[in-house]
This record gives structure tokens, sequence and C-alpha cells, in this order.
């Protein structure tokens, strides 16, 4: 078998280090961790500056994809209960090179969301303090490179690293911590609910679609329409592929998996459809599609400036659970690509007694705090996107395979209608990668340029299936 097209076995790795705590609780609420964040809390006034009132079916279109590429990542990851993720599976079904592939889109997604979402979470956190009277900085000049302005931002790094030190103390601790934290943020949205109906005007949402339904380009470089705005929105919803990243520290993989990446795209999904309806409906989408904290910004408008404060308050302590599950499941793609020998084997090491891989925790929160001074949620949301983009149509493609190369193979979860929903999930993500802007899809396969030869220099020679030959 060729170097490239070497696959994984199907089967759970033999030797079991991270320690199986995570229940199906659990499973959900890191799901809905990663999903409700940033997305819905900042990107909602990105999305209708770009689609008017047809944010709402922006929603719907992201939230359809996700859900097909979710019901293929729930039948593999009851089938392969390994971590990994889109890696893993691709791996197994497609061959080496494409997992690395995968891996290495995986590896950009994770690390930009967590340094994206550090940076957006200072800005809410750099208020609060400062109507206690600590004046403390968001952002530091302290240079150029290349022409780009470079900032030391003191509150994204710290929140990096507290929540690194969160995990690297145990999964099961940071879980709880988590879910208690998923409580209060769904807690701040209902209670926008609450507000935002009794002023809801169905006249806000003429014209439905201003700017029209597909993907427009604009002379700035960016896009308009409601399919545009769909590629960004789709920014909101997959963060349920960090649960399948967990798939070793759950307790009963082959039910928990499947429960918590379906039960929090369900949860996630209808949530977002009434939040944005209700913003729309509240206000015109033209008075808070510039505004850094949307939805606060709409309550403040209905004259309620405390609750105002306790949204903008809950998202500055709730919105870290997004940056949990993201630097979680980065931690988890380095540890088992490294265990797998494309990344060098040291970086996979876990620590005897709190059974997490301290230094590559440690690592990736080092390399997403430099990221921090340098990005913006606006302009990551699309190039996370688009990595993430890739590792579904990849996911949904595997899930193909195996039917046909292993139809015996166990599936506790399967797919239902997989040959509609599976081709579904690969034309929507296709579709959505190509309303994504031309900077965007041209740095990701500058991304993409970078790691192949990676790959052919180190993961083809090193790799635990070339050593073993």
């Amino acid at each position: 078998m060729a170097f490239w097209n070497r696959r994984k076995p199907i089967e759970a790795p033999q030797h079991q280090e991270l320690k199986r705590t995570l229940s199906w609780p659990h499973l959900v609420a890191l799901g809905v961790g990663a999903i409700v964040g940033a997305g819905i809390y900042a990107l909602i006034g990105q999305g209708a500056g770009m689609a008017g009132p047809g944010v709402i079916v922006s929603f719907a279109i992201a939230g359809a994809v996700c859900a097909c590429a979710a019901l293929c990542y729930a039948e593999l990851a009851s089938m392969m209960p390994a971590s990994g993720s889109a890696y893993t599976y691709t791996y197994s079904s497609l061959g080496e090179l494409a997992g690395w592939i995968v891996g290495w889109a995986l590896i950009l997604e994770y690390s930009v969301v967590v340094s994206a979402v550090a940076v957006g979470w200072s800005g809410y956190a750099s208020g609060v303090l400062t109507g206690f009277g600590v004046n403390i900085p968001q952002m530091l000049p302290f240079g150029e490179m290349a022409g780009h302005a470079l900032h030391f931002n003191p509150l994204a790094v710290f929140i990096i690293f507290l929540v690194a030190g969160l995990l690297i103390l145990g999964t099961r601790e940071s879980a709880w911590v988590n879910s208690a934290l998923v409580v209060l943020k769904i807690a701040a949205l209902i209670l926008f609910l609450v507000i935002a109906l009794p002023a809801f005007d169905i006249s806000r949402f003429t014209p439905f679609a201003p700017f029209g339904w597909g993907s427009t380009p604009q002379a700035d470089g960016t896009n308009i329409g409601v399919m545009a705005a769909a590629a960004v929105m789709f920014f909101a919803f997959y963060g349920f592929d960090a649960v399948s990243t967990a798939a070793e520290e759950a307790k009963n993989p082959g039910r928990d998996l499947a429960i918590g990446i379906i039960g929090s795209m369900v949860i996630c999904t209808l949530l977002y459809m009434l939040v944005g309806a209700a913003a729309i409906g509240a206000m015109d989408f033209n008075m808070f599609a510039s505004s850094g904290e949307p939805i606060a910004e709409i309550v403040r408008s209905l004259n309620q400036p405390e609750a105002a404060a306790i949204i903008g308050g809950v998202a500055s302590i709730a919105i870290p659970t997004v940056i949990l599950a993201f630097l979680y499941g980065q931690t988890r793609i380095f540890y088992v690509m490294s265990r797998d020998g494309l990344l060098p084997r040291s970086w996979g090491r876990v620590h005897s007694k709190l059974g997490t891989p301290v230094i590559m925790t440690i690592f990736t929160a080092v390399v997403c705090s430099a990221l921090a001074g340098l990005l913006t949620l606006g302009e990551i949301a699309s190039l996370a996107n688009a990595g993430t983009l890739a590792a579904f149509i990849a996911v949904a493609v595997s899930v193909m395979v195996l039917r046909h190369s292993a139809p015996n193979a166990e599936r506790p979860f399967r797919t239902p209608l997989v040959w509609v929903v599976a081709p579904l999930a690969i034309v929507g993500c296709l579709y959505l990668f190509s309303s994504l802007n031309l900077g965007t899809i041209e740095r990701f396969f500058i991304w993409m340029a970078i790691g192949i030869p990676i790959y052919l220099l180190w993961g083809a020679r090193k790799s635990t299936l070339a050593v073993k030959g």
C-alpha cells in the first residue's frame, strides 16, 4: 500500500491513557458550550448586516448543513471511539495523506477560534472591569511586522492560560465548570427572549432579503446576501465537532457521543432561530448590524439597561466555555496526531497523575496567545469556517466509504438515509465554501500549501504505520 494510502484500524487504540470520566450530559454541555458563544452574541449583528432579516434563513441553511454533518459525525464517533475527530475518521477511511490534510485544517480551525474568541471576550471583560473602576487596556501596541500592527492583549492571554490551567487539572473538573457556565449562558439568552419578544414587530421583516439571496462580492472584498451570511453564520454552529474529540474520555462512547453531538445541535439550532427572529423583530437590523454586542444593544434600546448589563456580564463570564471546548479539542487533535507519529511523539505525553496532555496544552495556549494580538473575530470566523467545511466534507465522504468498505462493522448509531444525508452535507459545505470571500479561500489554500510539505518531509517517514512497515 502506498504511503499516502496507509489506513489506521477502525478499532479504538489498545493503550488507553486518557481517563474515561465524561457521561452524555457532560458531552451535551461541551457541545452547547462550544456552539453557543461569540457566534450568537456577536456575529448575529454582522450576519444581519449582510443579509437583513433574511439572516433567519442564513441560520436555517447553516444549521441544516451542520445537522447533516452532525449525523455523519455521530455514526463515525460511535463506530470509532477514539480521539481525533474528523482527522481520525478520515485517516481510517481515506488514508494517511487525507487524514493529515484534515488534521492540518482542524489545527487551523481550533487555533484561530480560540484566539479570536479570547479577543472577543477581552472586549466584554474590559467593559465590565471599567465599570468597576479597573482600567486594563484591551490592546497594547508593540510594533509592526510586514506592515501589520502587532498588539499584546493582556486579557485575552489571561483567559487562554486560565482555561488551559483548568484543562490541565483534569477533564472531569473542567467539564463541570463548563456545564455550570453553559446553564448561565443559556439563561442570558432566555432573558433576552423574554424582553425582546413583547417588542416584536413583523413589519421589520420587510424587505426580507434586501441584499439578495446569493453571495454578492463587494468592492471592499466582502460578500453580502443570504448565502454569504450563511457562510459566516456557519461559525455559530459547528462547535459540536469538539464533542467527537472526547471519544477516549467518554464513559460509554457508543451511546454518549451520538447523544452529545445530536443533542447539542438540536438545542442550539432551535435557540438560534428564536434569538435571531426576536432580534430582527425587536429592532431594525441596520441599528445593530455594526454593534460589537448586538444582543445587549437591542436590550438597551428597549429601556432595559439593567438586563443589558446582566447579559453583557454573563457573556464576559460564559463565553470562555467556547475557548474551553476548542482548546480542549485542539489539544486532543495534537495529542492523537503525535501518537500517530505525524507530529513529534513527545508532544503526546500524558501526565501520569492528572491524565491530561500537559505539555501539549501549554504549547497550544502559547500559540493561541500569540495569535490573539493579530486576529479579530470577524476576520477569523471565515477562515475558521474554511477549515471546518473541509473537515465536514471529509467526514461525509468517510461515512459513505466505510458503508461500502466495512459494511459489517459495528455501528451503535447509524446515520439515517445516509446516501441522501451525506451527499447533502458535501454539496452544502461546498456551496458555503464557495460563498466565502476570495481572500479567505486564498489564505486557506496557502495554509494547505504549507502543511503538505510538512507531511511529506516528516509524517510520511515518521508515522506509526510507516515505522511498522
